[in-house]
C-alpha cells in the first residue's frame, strides 16, 4: 500500500513567523496535535513541524511568552517527510527511526498531505481484518462442504 492511499490531505499549516500562541490556536481550532510550517511562497514546501508537545516543552515549560516567540525559533527541523509514492513499510520504518508520530507528505517538494501513526494503524487494521476474514471464510466454506 502506498502513502497516498492513507494520507490526510487536510493539513493545518502556518508560516515561520507565526507565533506559538497562534500555532496553539490553530491546533485547538482544528483539533490536531501539530502544525506544518511552510516556506514563504510557492511551492508549499515544509520547512518545519510544531507539535503540541513542542509548545508545552519548548515554550510553556520555559516560561516563554507564547505571543512573543515565532515558531521558527523552536520548530522541528529538518523535517522528516514521506513521498506520496512510497510504500507504507518504508514510511513506518522512517517514523520509527526518527521517533516521529506524524510526517508531512510531499509530491516532489510540494506538501500534499500528512500521515500520522493513527492513519497507519487504521490502514493496517483493515489489512489485518481482511487477513482474519480469510480464515473465517475458509472455516465456513469447509463446514458447508462437510455437511
Amino acid at each position: 500500500m502506498l502513502v497516498r492511499d492513507v494520507l490526510n490531505a487536510d493539513v493545518i499549516c502556518c508560516g515561520p513567523d507565526t507565533t506559538a500562541a497562534e500555532a496553539a490556536n490553530l491546533m485547538r481550532e482544528h483539533h490536531v496535535g501539530d502544525v506544518v510550517v511552510l516556506a514563504i511562497g510557492p511551492p508549499r514546501t515544509p520547512i518545519g513541524v510544531v507539535t503540541d508537545r513542542d509548545l508545552a516543552v519548548e515554550v510553556m515549560a520555559k516560561g516563554i511568552d507564547p505571543g512573543g516567540i515565532q515558531v521558527r525559533r523552536f520548530m522541528r527541523t529538518p523535517v522528516v517527510m514521506a513521498h506520496d509514492s512510497e510504500e507504507l513499510e518504508a514510511v513506518i520504518e522512517r517514523m520509527r527511526v526518527n521517533a516521529v508520530r506524524r510526517m508531512p507528505v510531499v509530491d516532489h517538494e510540494k506538501l500534499v498531505g500528512i500521515v500520522t501513526m493513527t492513519d497507519l494503524l487504521s490502514a493496517l487494521h483493515v489489512g489485518i481484518s481482511n487477513v482474519l476474514s480469510i480464515s473465517d471464510k475458509a472455516v465456513r466454506a469447509e463446514r458447508r462442504l462437510r455437511r
